[in-house]
């Protein structure tokens, strides 16, 4: 396991790919109970694919990092985009980025991008995106609190968190459930954005509404395509991986204003529909 001081804490982090001074670099951000380990082979796929180097890293509390403390703050999402990942990137030496972020990972992406310290910032890459708090999302996030104490979840948990399995659940999962969270908004970053945005959102997704992607379309500085993805929940890289995969290539192509290679559903195999939306 490599490990890297950044924010004041030891992260977990593994690298696919070139190094930045090669290529611009992935920067792979986890959602609200994700990990290293929980994105799998996906990144290193996508790497290999856009040619491209890929940093994932598991957040302060999660996975092989430090233990987290608790109560999280309800600014913990403002606090990794200001403090943290600023942090890794100059410690990293990471010269030129794309953000890969799902969830909590993808709002965490869009404070950085529209904050005051994004240099070398090319794009951004949002799946399931959260920028305000949803009645849907508080009721899924309680039905995943019930299912915490009532099955196997915690078991499940445990394989890519270890002993931080129980304070990277509550952590989540009491802030978003907490009274003040329902508060909690980051519109207003939006229009700061000054780089290409892509957004994957799954039509099945239980926690959050394209109200968060139209948010973000017609707010957002720069420029942003929307995939709306079908047969899809709030995982687009576990649920519909080859189409997401090939839209992040695709869409790095464009970044990066040249052919990325590779890719391509399976020969044969019946690429799932979706809806493309593009805002100027």
């Amino acid at each position: 396991m490599n490990t890297v001081v950044a924010g004041g804490h030891r992260l977990e982090y593994a690298w696919h790919g070139p190094g930045p001074k090669e290529a611009p670099t992935l920067v792979f951000l986890h959602e609200g109970l994700g990990s290293v380990s929980a994105w799998k082979d996906f990144p290193a796929q996508v790497a290999a694919e856009a040619r491209c180097g890929a940093l994932v890293y598991s957040r302060w509390g999660y996975g092989g990092s430090d233990p987290g403390t608790l109560p999280r703050p309800i600014t913990y999402m403002h606090d990794e985009a200001r403090v943290t990942l600023p942090d890794l990137v100059r410690v990293l030496g990471l010269r030129r980025s794309i953000l890969v972020g799902h969830s909590d990972g993808a709002s965490i992406a869009i404070l950085y991008a529209g904050g005051s310290d994004a240099r070398g910032l090319d794009g951004l890459v949002l799946e399931a995106p959260h920028v305000f708090v949803e009645d849907v999302s508080v009721q899924s996030i309680a039905r995943a609190a019930e299912a915490y104490r009532t099955t196997d979840l915690h078991t499940r948990l445990e394989r890519h968190h270890g002993p931080n399995t129980e304070g990277a659940f509550r952590g989540w999962n009491d802030v978003w459930l907490h009274p003040d969270f329902r508060a909690w908004n980051i519109e207003a970053f939006l229009p700061a954005i000054q780089v290409p945005s892509l957004v994957l959102q799954g039509e099945d997704d239980a926690y959050g509404t394209v109200r968060q992607v139209d948010a973000i379309r017609t707010q957002s500085g720069g420029r942003v395509e929307v995939k709306i993805l079908r047969q899809c929940g709030h995982a687009p890289h576990r649920d519909q991986p080859d189409l997401t995969r090939e839209s992040i290539v695709g869409f790095v192509e464009n970044v990066r204003g040249k052919p990325a290679g590779g890719g391509g559903s399976p020969s044969g195999a019946a690429a799932p529909t979706m809806g493309t939306m593009f805002s100027g």
